[in-house]
């Protein structure tokens, strides 16, 4: 068996595969966005929104990698999972920041991975507004816009006090039977400053050294695998908030140090008890 993270596959036609995906979503999702388009919701109680554009290109990313890669599992936002038994798993979330989508903020952006034996090793975020891609394959992230091509270096940032912190609302901590809002306040007590809303776009500012730490609750495993590699690849760490592999979702923790990931960890799991 290969071991090494891409196993049998060839580093370029996973990153083609990415960027290939990138454009079709963004052929889907680029002429909705600011349209106006119909909005549904998927939960019956609260407000989960879904678009004709969210749907569409999922369904075009699914196509283009099933052609590509017929083995591979396929797991998605919006359609039904297709489960190969392979060790090789796409996953795909076609406008991660609907929210934002609906109402013409472009903080949204189309989040693609792969994973090899339950690990994440390749990831793309593609912001088409603004022109913005991330991507990463094992040893690298770098950031795409035009012609600008840059490594993606995470900040160096070690402490809370000194931390520039988002999550996407503070609402996410609370639902489900659940009250983790004494673990948010206490951290964000603590950091520098905190900022609302970012969805996929504030996972990808870290990556970049912008934001030094990211807290969330109940994400879905669509919702981070894809910025995982992005995240690490550019010095940083991602886990659940007991310390686990982050690839299956739930509450999870990127920061851009070790040391600041750590710091973290500390105060949630000290107000957790």
């Amino acid at each position: 068996m290969n071991d090494t993270p891409l196993a049998s596959l060839d580093p370029a036609a996973v990153r083609k595969t990415l960027l290939d995906a990138a454009d079709l979503a963004a052929a889907m999702t680029l002429p909705r966005f600011r349209q106006g388009i119909a909005v549904d919701n998927k939960w019956t109680e609260g407000f989960d929104p879904v678009t004709e554009a969210d749907r569409e290109a999922e369904r075009a990313i699914r196509d283009m990698i099933a052609e590509r890669f017929p083995d591979h599992s396929l797991i998605g936002e919006e359609l039904e999972p297709k489960h190969t038994g392979s060790r090789f798993a796409w996953i795909i979330d076609p406008i991660d920041g609907t929210r934002a989508f609906i109402t013409g903020v472009p903080v949204w952006g189309t989040l693609i991975g792969l994973m090899v034996d339950g690990r994440a090793v390749a990831g793309l975020m593609a912001q088409p507004f603004t022109g913005e891609i991330y991507l990463s394959l094992p040893g690298e992230a770098h950031y795409h816009r035009g012609a600008e091509r840059l490594q993606l270096r995470t900040s160096k940032v070690t402490g809370l006090a000194h931390a520039k912190l988002t999550a996407t609302s503070p609402e996410i901590f609370m639902g489900n039977g659940r009250d983790l809002s004494a673990q948010w306040k206490a951290i964000s007590r603590e950091a520098l400053t905190v900022r609302y809303g970012l969805d996929c776009y504030g996972y990808c500012l870290l990556a970049a050294g912008h934001i030094d730490l990211v807290v969330e609750a109940g994400l879905k495993d669509v919702d981070i695998t894809p910025l995982i590699p992005i995240i690490t690849n550019a010095g940083g760490v991602v886990t659940t908030w007991d310390g686990g592999p982050a690839e299956a979702g739930g509450d999870c923790v990127a920061a851009a140090t070790p040391e600041l990931h750590a710091a973290a960890m500390a105060v949630l799991q000290e107000v957790a008890g």
